[in-house]
């Protein structure tokens, strides 16, 4: 019975390490994105400090956050790519294969972490990431975001409200022993 205890105890301190991390990382991008004004045609960082932030928070407890850190550095190195200026710039239909071959990319890390045993059968956080992309995307294309949704998504602000989201909700989750 000690054991059980324990193992749950150090779950719980890995949980909360984690929740820590997450909100010190989201204070950190709110004092960037306060203090940096970055060109978004030159700087399209967002998406791609996001996802490194939650390899970063990843590493305290890769149970919690394996399929969103990696799914989300995919994502946004796609981002990156799309759309920082003189760079590599896809044109129409490559932009979507090359989405479709990140998130296929990102499909084919989880399976590799489902092996080693990091992603359940039932997680459902791979099948929400890509639905989210997807409807945000169609959100994009018929013209039905607000106008300055993509600007919100390349600057510093998105992960920094992204990062503060996830520790409180974390934070807030970990609380229950």
């Amino acid at each position: 019975m000690d054991k059980s205890f324990s193992g749950r105890r150090t779950t719980h301190v890995k949980n909360l390490r984690q929740a820590y991390v997450l909100l010190i990382l989201g204070v950190l991008a709110l004092l960037a994105a306060w203090l940096i004004h970055l060109d978004l045609s030159n700087y399209p960082i967002g998406p791609l400090v996001l996802g490194i932030c939650f390899c970063i928070a990843a590493t305290f407890n890769p149970y919690r956050l394996a399929v969103v850190s990696w799914l989300g550095l995919l994502l946004g190195i796609y981002v990156l790519l799309e759309f920082k200026k003189n760079f590599v710039h896809f044109n129409g239909g490559e932009a979507f294969s090359a989405l479709i071959i990140a998130l296929g990319l990102g499909l084919l890390g989880i399976v590799f972490m489902a092996r080693r045993g990091y992603v359940g059968h039932g997680a459902i956080s791979p099948a929400i990431i890509v639905l989210g992309v997807g409807i945000l995307e169609y959100l994009l294309a018929a013209n039905l975001a607000p106008s300055n949704t993509i600007s919100f998504i390349l600057s510093l602000w998105f992960p920094a409200l992204s990062l503060l989201l996830f520790g409180l909700f974390y934070l807030i989750t970990s609380r229950r022993v």
